[in-house]
């Protein structure tokens, strides 16, 4: 059941690296084109997809909504995809997304900047003006989509078991050094129980996404947890009938083997102000 995950910087050469990693382990790739033609079976658009993926929010509530429920899916792909094992997760936040499971090698693609923005002209045969604008847009995008659904820095090397700077490393250097890596004894060692965790991550996930595709629920202050196949919610809702349906939506979820139901019940309050 290994697993990769690759987070890279536009012009750091990581969409090589990871395909010929890919390749030469005999692992499944996991990123936009994969995550694409999976998109219609889980009731993503490609346009919906296009909208989410690695994107930070609008912060208008209306198109906010939407997009997490999205990205919800795409994580969902992703987690499944990882679940099979001998994957390549290509960007997405997977580092995060699997940060509970410690058999995960996760690598980092980068590069100067400078020669990031050269490379990305050369390769789009941009103007250089353009290629620098477009790479620092990239950086802050990736950063932001990090930042605000994961709350980490996207530049924080500890978060990185592998850093691979490919102004120093070549290509197939980085490729030999990543499958190396992921051989590690230290990773090998504790594959099955993290099986166990990423398992109960794909539940979480599947009832977070039927607890939000519900239109009774205000899911904002929900909080889900899964352990061995028993899911707990808690957090609050503002009404019991809201409560209800959170639990409902819940137990629809295929493979529960329980659920706890610790959702407080907080209504609206009015101001006294007011009055």
């Amino acid at each position: 059941m290994a697993i990769i995950t690759i987070s890279r910087k536009m012009g750091s050469g990581g969409i090589p690296i990871a395909h010929k990693v890919a390749e030469q382990l005999g692992y499944r790739l996991i990123d936009g084109e994969a995550i694409m033609a999976a998109a219609e079976t889980y009731g993503l658009s490609p346009e919906a997809v296009e909208q989410a993926d690695e994107k930070p929010p609008h912060f208008v509530d209306t198109l906010d909504s939407k997009q997490f429920l999205d990205l919800h899916l795409i994580e969902l792909i992703i987690l499944e995809a990882a679940l099979q094992g001998n994957v390549v997760i290509y960007g997405r936040g997977g580092q995060d997304l699997l940060q509970s499971i410690n058999s995960v090698l996760r690598t980092r693609i980068t590069a100067p900047f400078k020669v990031r923005v050269e490379r990305w002209a050369e390769r789009e045969w941009l103007d250089p003006d353009r290629a620098h604008y477009l790479v620092r847009k990239s950086d802050q995008q990736r950063a932001g989509f990090i930042k605000y659904y994961f709350d980490r820095d996207w530049e924080d090397s500890v978060n990185y078991d592998l850093t691979i700077n490919t102004q120093r490393l070549s290509e197939d250097m980085a490729v030999q050094v990543i499958c190396a890596s992921v051989k590690d004894e230290n990773l090998e060692g504790i594959k099955a129980s993290c099986k166990k965790i990423l398992s109960d991550l794909v539940l979480r996930k599947r009832v977070e996404i039927a607890i939000l595709s519900s239109n009774n629920v205000d899911a904002y202050l929900l909080e889900i947890d899964a352990e061995d196949g028993v899911v707990t919610l808690s957090g609050q809702v503002h009404s019991s009938e809201e409560q209800t349906a959170a639990e409902k939506q819940a137990r629809s979820v295929e493979g529960i083997k329980g659920l706890q139901n610790n959702i407080q019940t907080i209504g609206y309050r009015t101001n006294p102000a007011e009055h």
